[in-house]
């Protein structure tokens, strides 16, 4: 599901002053995530704040989250969890399917994401300036090792649009080209997860 315009400007402002304040941790200080992605520049992460938090979680609870999440057998908890996301010139996010990258800690049980969000907020973006969401489908026929995937959907990270699809779902961010200068892709991304006994 593709929502542009979902932000007003000043939703996003606000968010981009809260993105100002954050502390962030680029991917060469994220030595778990770095190994999971390879080759993708160096993008940053940072947590969402509090107060933030709530007031983004308070536009993006639709009714249907809730039945997909729902609709799980033997749920023992339900999760979020959502950061701040800051691509600039030669950073991307390679090929994946959101189900393999939550690193177990003992003791608690492993969360299954049920729903992927992404959300744009940087002031302004062009299409020569990449950074585009592609989702794909796997194709039929032989399984192998390596799936065979074809590009089914190209979203272009327009200011104000909002994403969600279901996991698992092999996704990719395409690399931020050097045209963009000193522009920051600038998202909010997580995801709905369950636990499971």
């Amino acid at each position: 599901m593709v929502v542009e315009n979902f932000w007003s400007a000043d939703e996003r402002r606000f968010f981009r002053d809260r993105m100002n304040q954050a502390a962030w941790k680029s991917l060469s200080d994220l030595p778990f995530v770095r190994e999971d992605f390879p080759h993708s520049g160096n993008w940053a992460k940072a947590e969402i704040g509090p107060s933030e938090g709530q007031r983004f979680l308070a536009r993006v609870q639709f009714p249907f989250i809730q039945d997909y999440v729902e609709s799980f057998p033997d749920i023992i908890g339900r999760h979020l969890g959502f950061s701040y996301y800051s691509y600039s010139a030669g950073d991307c996010l390679l090929t994946h399917d959101d189900t393999d990258q939550g690193r177990s800690i003992a003791g608690r049980r492993t969360l299954q994401r049920r729903i992927a969000l992404v959300t744009y907020f940087h002031e302004e973006w062009q299409p020569d300036w990449g950074g585009e969401l592609i989702i794909y489908a796997t194709r039929t026929g032989e399984q192998t090792a390596k799936p065979d995937l074809v590009p089914t959907h190209c979203i272009e990270p327009r200011p104000g649009s909002l994403v969600m699809f279901t996991v698992p779902r092999f996704h990719r961010v395409c690399r931020v080209d050097a045209t963009a200068g000193q522009h920051r892709r600038l998202s909010i991304a997580g995801w709905f997860m369950t636990e499971h006994a």
